[in-house]
């Protein structure tokens, strides 16, 4: 069964994380994926937060599977040479550098596209074109300019950013959508185009909800912010703590043994149509008959005590006997799982969403899979590449022969 991007080359000059989500993705796909790094140093994250000594770092091994890796001096003449035919052979090119690197480097889009018509070229920036469009992001600056720090957070508390890495990998991912979608129009078109995608702009298109909130503001109170209605709303759209942020309360209470176990938590959301099994269980049949509690409306103003009730009973309750006894209610609800349970859970190892994979000098370590699953396309998770483990391949398959490739090395071209 062949894969769904066999065929295509991606000519991949990016590092550390927005940038090599995407090409993973694009790699898991079935496309080859040629990561181009500096000779004897290589991506920045092979060194980062290593765990064990002189090993390629997790921070690098999870984000570059299934690619291989050319080391190049595109600094030098003959690696300026030996790029361009990279260019040539490939059909994407993705970088995550700051703003004007290539340029200065020599190779403006309109070089590109002198090169090669057909080439597509991505990028991540921090910020689209405005007053910031020359700053730096990192993950967290981008949770913040994006809107999802203000948005996160108790309700009287600091902004938070989230552990989710919506600046960096959310913009991979919506970098990969860019670049398939920028393949597709080739097929009619004959031409490359650029593709690229501001980190802000990636957090903002998922915090868009939040968007909505903000506008509905001018019409009066968020009804189902926990603020209504005994507390104010200011002009922007407020932190919500662990409110559901639908139409139906949802809350985090405690579970059996929340005393020593940080993770022991149940997300219940008290949805209408639920209401009624949900009281049973808790032991408050009485509130079905009370009109004090018997219809959404009334239950708003008192949503605190709601829960407080409801958490008395989860407390009596591990987190995964309160899901099996809520789930067959139809009461919406989802335990607080840690990193340890989630890497222990085999479901996931079955459906290939996390998947062990075997390093020649680090051993067995744990990878995210691919999250999105197609029928007829499958993933092959395989370990990261070595630095410049494929040069003298990558070097043959662009008609260098054995002398070239050994002089290419001796001139510290690659």
């Amino acid at each position: 069964m062949s894969k769904a991007l066999e065929g295509v080359k991606i000519l991949d000059m990016t590092h550390v994380q927005s940038g090599p989500t995407c090409t993973q993705l694009l790699a898991w796909f079935g496309a080859d994926v040629l990561k181009v790094e500096r000779p004897g140093v290589g991506d920045a994250t092979r060194g980062q937060l290593q765990d064990i000594p002189d090993v390629d770092s997790l921070y690098f091994t999870m984000l570059n599977g299934n690619k291989r890796s050319i080391t190049l001096n595109t600094k030098s003449d003959e690696g300026k040479a030996i790029f361009t035919k990279l260019i040539e052979h490939c059909d994407v090119m993705v970088e995550n550098f700051a703003p004007g690197a290539l340029d200065r480097m020599g190779f403006s889009w309109e070089r590109i596209q002198e090169i090669n018509p057909r080439m597509i070229y991505a990028s991540v920036k921090g910020f689209g074109p405005g007053p910031y469009e020359d700053c730096k992001v990192y993950e967290n600056v981008a949770q913040c300019t994006g809107g999802a720090a203000s948005t996160t957070g108790e309700l009287d508390g600091m902004p938070l950013v989230t552990g989710a890495q919506i600046g960096d990998s959310g913009t991979g991912l919506h970098l990969a959508l860019g670049i398939v979608t920028a393949l597709y129009q080739r097929n009619q078109s004959g031409r490359g185009q650029r593709v690229t995608c501001a980190m802000q702009d990636g957090v903002l298109n998922l915090c868009r909800v939040k968007l909505r909130d903000q506008q509905r503001l001018t019409h009066g109170p968020l009804t189902e912010y926990p603020q209504y209605p005994n507390g104010e709303f200011g002009e922007a759209a407020p932190r919500a703590g662990n409110a559901s942020g639908g139409g139906q309360p949802g809350w985090i209470v405690k579970c059996k043994g929340w005393e020593t176990d940080p993770d022991a938590y149940i997300y219940v959301i008290a949805q209408a149509a639920a209401f009624e099994g949900l009281a049973k269980v808790i032991g408050h049949e009485d509130w079905l008959e009370d009109p004090e509690w018997n219809t959404p409306k009334a239950r708003l103003p008192k949503l605190d005590h709601m829960f407080s009730e409801i958490e008395k009973w989860t407390m009596t309750k591990t987190k995964f006997e309160a899901m099996d006894i809520l789930n067959p209610l139809n009461v919406p609800c989802g335990p607080i799982l840690s990193m340890k349970e989630l890497a222990e859970e085999e479901s996931l190892r079955e459906t290939g969403t996390v998947v062990e994979v075997d390093h020649p000098e680090r051993g067995k370590y744990l990878t995210v899979g691919n999250p999105i699953k197609l029928s007829d396309s499958p993933v092959d998770v395989v370990r990261s590449p070595l630095l410049g483990e494929h040069t003298d391949e990558i070097m043959s398959e662009l008609g260098y022969g054995a002398d070239e490739i050994a002089a290419a090395k001796n001139n510290g071209a690659v």
